[in-house]
């Protein structure tokens, strides 16, 4: 993974020195409240319902083991000893004390982490797939472009105040891990007619109250023109985009408003001008080698494929082997095998580690993974580099800290935000509601039948759990101060994006589950042979759920 160099660590310990004194002041009444704010969001500190909350840079979701226990230290010196890793692949304390924060990032300062552009409007950290590096089909390694894009974007003066917050997602390869195309720019890894491996650029995604698929304005952009392309995108975002509705400020929105072929016009003619006066931005050979390095595949054990102790354990433990099949991905190396670290347990917070948890990936990482960590935009971890003869020893280690339940893709393996228990914007809760799906759903042989689903849950219309997307997608709404859920049906954040429809009017809180149960019925009695969910919904559409789900209503 990429390390700080001096300019690194002296921009970092610099911005934690300056937010102590920012912060003492205003704890001090020097400095007020509306000054104080832009300054905390630019130090990943919101307020929220409960406490103050800080959101952790986590670049592309690469972790070293040592960063990941001074995650736990901190969740347990500062927090209530556990952290909630996010859609953004960064992780979230809930309840630091305001007056700590300034120590918390001088810690992990130590470990070359910090707060910096996880919140405002500003670009936020990009994000990639979680098996890059370690996927066959990948065209190349799209980690070290998130690196390059890291460095470019990162205090950058022309883009700190830009009309709205700016997300970007690379893919390496055919396969979309990353939900890139509902991201203000997508960046995919395309090879062209004559061999030459560059970029697929779509721009124009989001979700929110607004969401939209993003729309490709260059089918191939040359890798050395990255940088220059996409300062001449946010350029002309940064210029045109609104700034009198903040609900109109994505650039999804000036997208739309122009077409994606004027925009994509105005962007090649910016991005003509950039070439010719900021020459810098063209990417040498040796610069993206230079950062490549950081990313070199690990010394894999040439004799690891010839080991047959995995097979003898798959034989002889029946639990070993459903976790082997649902929570282990083929490594493009014999041998080996990628782990999904589930934080989806049955009764508890998606996406929270305890710090005790926290200790026990990194100690597995340094013993089984070259100490390195991946966090998935699903919300789960990732130990990417496993020996298949390590794996039976991995999954005890993981079950006996509940971290194997074996249930990745699957129906419990829900992206939901904090929602109402914690979120001021939220406007409903949805902890309880995952319990409640839980505990209806809590046989693993049906979830199976059933196959792949992703259940998406967000506790308001800013889709922070990316509810658009998910093949089953809810959303909590407000009614006269109670809670409500409007179910979507159809979405997907793969290769193969597409928004969900709405299934019909919302329904009470105590009815979630079984209006589910009742719609999951309706796919396994309309399903033909080995037929997933989201294709049942895609071929017959969403009239026949919605029968069966309010005919007794009628």
């Amino acid at each position: 993974m990429y390390q700080y160099n001096e300019v690194d660590q002296k921009l970092v310990d610099d911005r934690v020195a300056q937010f102590r004194d920012q912060t003492r002041r205003f704890l001090a009444g020097e400095l007020p409240d509306e000054e104080f704010l832009p300054l905390r969001l630019m130090n990943g500190l919101y307020i929220q319902r409960q406490a103050p909350m800080l959101r952790v840079a986590i670049p592309y979701g690469l972790l070293s083991s040592a960063q990941m226990r001074k995650l736990a230290h901190i969740a347990r010196t500062y927090d209530k000893g556990y952290g909630h890793f996010t859609t953004r692949t960064n992780i979230q304390f809930n309840w630091p004390k305001l007056e700590e924060v300034p120590d918390i990032l001088a810690e992990l300062a130590q470990v070359q982490m910090h707060a910096i552009q996880t919140s405002g409007n500003c670009i936020r950290n990009t994000t990639t797939d979680h098996f890059a590096g370690i996927n066959a089909n990948e065209i190349e390694d799209p980690r070290p472009y998130c690196e390059l894009i890291r460095q470019w974007s990162t205090f950058h003066p022309e883009f700190a105040y830009l009309p709205r917050k700016f997300k970007m997602a690379v893919t390496g390869g055919p396969e979309d891990r990353a939900a890139s195309q509902v991201h203000d720019i997508g960046l995919h890894l395309v090879k062209n007619d004559a061999g030459e491996i560059g970029f697929e650029v779509l721009v124009g995604g989001g979700l929110g109250r607004t969401p939209m698929i993003g729309k490709t304005i260059r089918e191939f952009l040359p890798k050395e023109d990255l940088l220059s392309y996409l300062e001449a995108i946010l350029r002309v975002y940064n210029l045109k985009g609104r700034r009198d509705n903040k609900y109109k400020a994505r650039i999804k929105i000036l997208v739309q408003a122009l077409g994606a072929e004027e925009f994509a016009r105005q962007v090649e003619a910016e991005w003509e001008q950039i070439k010719a006066e900021q020459p810098e931005l063209k990417l040498t050979a040796e610069e993206i080698a230079r950062v490549q390095g950081f990313f070199k595949p690990f010394d894999y054990d040439s004799a690891a494929a010839a080991d047959t102790s995995l097979a003898d354990k798959l034989a002889s433990d029946t639990d070993f082997r459903v976790w082997y099949e649902k929570n282990t991905v083929e490594h493009k190396v014999d041998g080996y095998r990628g782990v999904v670290v589930s934080l989806k347990p049955m009764l508890a917070p998606a996406g929270d580690a305890t710090d005790q948890q926290m200790d026990v990936v990194a100690d597995l990482a340094d013993s089984y993974s070259w100490g390195d960590i991946r966090v998935t935009h699903t919300q789960n971890l990732v130990l990417a580099d496993v020996r298949n003869a390590d794996l039976y020893a991995v999954w005890q280690v993981l079950a006996e800290h509940n971290m194997a339940r074996p249930n990745i893709n699957m129906l419990s393996d829900m992206i939901v935000c904090p929602g109402g228990d914690f979120c001021a914007l939220a406007n409903a809760k949805t902890l309880g509601i995952a319990d409640q799906i839980n505990q209806k759903f809590d046989d693993l042989d049906f979830q199976y039948d059933l196959g792949e689903i992703r259940l998406n849950m967000s506790g308001c219309i800013n889709a922070c759990g990316h509810h658009h997307v998910g093949h089953i997608g809810i959303l909590g709404v407000d009614k006269n101060g109670e809670d409500w859920y409007q179910i979507t049906l159809g979405g997907s954040d793969k290769e193969d994006a597409s928004l969900g429809k709405v299934l019909g009017k919302s329904v009470g809180a105590d009815e979630v589950a079984d209006t589910l149960e009742k719609i999951l019925l309706t796919y396994v009695e309309s399903r033909v042979e080995n037929e997933s969910f989201i294709e049942t919904v895609r071929r017959i559409g969403v009239a026949p759920f919605k029968e069966k789900v309010y005919a007794a209503a009628h």
